[in-house]
């Protein structure tokens, strides 16, 4: 009947609109994906370490998949909303493929972030250990590593800060063990990082649903018409 396919075809097109909510999604999702790993590379005390010699890259690594698959995310949503407005089945098709692929790197992130928190920890102290080391072999010289962990972190020395008082922030009321600070610091951003992963592999998972039933009712659409 000619007013049923002409009511088929109108409904489909108006159908877009409210599937096009998922890639919506992504691209916002991206957005704060690439933000949140930008700030905690350049932000705190991140920021300060990486200008030394000695930077702890085992932790930038889950930050660099991060924002890459941030990017990632923000430019499937894009073409996976042109692929819903079009009707197009490869397009939808190439939105779900690379939802997967940004669905494996965000689920290697997050395990990288809670499975690799002791490596990256003792990283990080071994780090400061040397520069520790170093300073009390030749105190005359100074040490920038040193006196920039301390002002990362805000603390000083290991058990007892006379030794390296020098080198602490004078604004630090109380003695503070580097060694304690850095485990807790760094524990904390790895599991916020870890849950940021897992929680847009989740969103990127619903994504796919959402691309596969829309490629469906696509499909079924024209078979019908």
């Amino acid at each position: 009947m000619p007013w049923l396919s002409c009511t088929h075809v109108t409904m489909m097109q108006c159908a877009p609109q409210p599937w096009s909510l998922p890639q919506h999604s992504m691209e916002l999702a991206g957005s704060a994906v690439i933000a949140f790993g930008l700030w905690f590379r350049f932000g705190g005390p991140i920021k300060d370490l990486s200008s030394e010699d000695k930077s702890p890259e085992y932790f930038y690594v889950g930050l660099y998949v991060l924002v890459g698959a941030g990017a990632l995310m923000m430019a499937v949503g894009f073409f996976g909303c042109c692929g819903a407005m079009r009707e197009s089945q490869c397009v939808l098709g190439s939105f779900f493929t690379c939802l997967l692929v940004i669905f494996a790197a965000e689920v290697t992130t997050g395990v990288f972030a809670f499975i690799g928190k002791d490596v990256a920890i003792r990283h990080v102290q071994t780090m400061y250990e040397e520069a520790y080391s170093d300073y009390l072999k030749d105190r005359g010289r100074g040490n920038g590593t040193l006196i920039t962990f301390h002002s990362a972190f805000q603390c000083c020395g290991k058990e007892s800060s006379e030794q390296v008082q020098p080198t602490c922030p004078k604004e630090l009321p109380d003695h503070k063990n580097c060694i304690d600070t850095i485990e807790t610091i760094i524990s904390v951003k790895l599991q916020l990082i870890g849950i940021v992963g897992i929680g847009i592999a989740g969103l990127t998972i619903f994504g796919m649903i959402f691309s596969m039933v829309l490629c469906c009712a696509i499909r079924n659409s024209r078979d019908v018409i």
